[in-house]
C-alpha cells in the first residue's frame, strides 16, 4: 500500500481502492478505471473498409493533378480564351480523364460504404448512395464539357 488513497483535490476518499490491477503500466498513485467492453452501450459509428479502392494510393496525387489542369483551364475560360484555344484543350485533356478516374474510383468508395452501412443504418446507407448518385453525376457533366471543349 502507498498510504490513504485520496482524490484529486487531495481530500481522503472512504473507500478502499483495489490496487492490485491487470495492467502492467498501472503505479502506485494512478486513478483506477473502470473498464468497458469496446462499444459498451453505443451506437456503431463506422463501417469498416473490407478492400481499398484500385486507386487509393495515387488518388490525392492525381486529384491535385486535375485540379491544377481544371483550374488552369477555367481561368483561361475566364480570362477571354474560348473552347477551341489550344489552352483550354490541353487543360480538358489531361484533367478530364484524370478527373473521371478518380470520381469513379470515390464513387466505387461510396457505392461499397452504402452496402456496409444498409444492414446497420439505412439512412446513412442512403446519405452514401446520394453521394455515389452525385459522383457518377458530376462524371457526366465532365464528360458533356470535355465534348464541347474537344469537338471545337
Amino acid at each position: 500500500m502507498t498510504g490513504p488513497a485520496v482524490d484529486a483535490d487531495g481530500a481522503p476518499i472512504d473507500e478502499p481502492i483495489d490496487e492490485s490491477m491487470d495492467d502492467e503500466r498501472w503505479e502506485a498513485g494512478m486513478p483506477v478505471l473502470d473498464r468497458q467492453g469496446i462499444n459498451a452501450g453505443r451506437h456503431v459509428d463506422r463501417a469498416p473498409e473490407t478492400a481499398p479502392t484500385p486507386l487509393q494510393k495515387h488518388y490525392i496525387n492525381l486529384s491535385a493533378i486535375a485540379l491544377v489542369a481544371g483550374a488552369l483551364g477555367i481561368t483561361a475560360l475566364e480570362a477571354g480564351s474560348s473552347f477551341s484555344s489550344p489552352i483550354v484543350k490541353f487543360c480538358a485533356l489531361i484533367g478530364i480523364p484524370i478527373f473521371v478516374v478518380t470520381t469513379a474510383d470515390a464513387a466505387l468508395r461510396f457505392w461499397r460504404s452504402a452496402k456496409a452501412w444498409y444492414p446497420i443504418n439505412r439512412g446513412r446507407a442512403l446519405f452514401r448512395v446520394v453521394w455515389a448518385a452525385g459522383a457518377l453525376l458530376g462524371i457526366g457533366i465532365a464528360l458533356g464539357f470535355a465534348s464541347l471543349i474537344l469537338s471545337a
